[in-house]
């Protein structure tokens, strides 16, 4: 008489694959998802055209004056008496800071921040344009 073989009870797997597509396709998702989320608050500026070098720094800081005279600094809307203690720390040991003033904004508004940039410790001023 032939005895069986018992059998030993299969440990349950886990398949890794369909869990890592499963997880790429939640990243993904959240990531587009966040991207639709961001609220910038940046104004609207329209640039002078000319021609130009492309700047060389990875992040410079921006100061923005736009058609009405309002300010921003990195995107960032704030008053002319505020320009130079949030400049301040945003220089560092750089001293350049890009002017993106709107063609149409008063010259005497693109002066007064100039002005007050320079209070903050700002030294070369570089004026961004729209290329043709």
């Amino acid at each position: 008489m032939k005895l069986r073989r018992q059998r030993r009870p299969r440990r349950g797997r886990i398949e890794i694959i369909p869990m890592i597509d499963v997880m790429f396709f939640l990243l993904a998702t959240f990531m587009l998802a966040s991207l639709t989320m961001q609220n910038i608050h940046s104004l609207k500026v329209d640039l002078p055209v000319g021609h130009a070098e492309p700047a060389r720094d990875a992040a410079p800081v921006t100061l923005g004056v736009a058609r009405d005279g309002a300010l921003s600094l990195n995107d960032v809307s704030l008053s002319l008496d505020d320009l130079a203690q949030a400049l301040k720390p945003l220089l560092g040991g750089d001293d350049n800071v890009v002017v993106a003033a709107d063609a149409g904004a008063p010259e005497g508004a693109v002066v007064q921040a100039m002005i007050r940039a320079r209070d903050a410790g700002a030294r070369h001023f570089l004026i961004a344009v729209r290329r043709d």
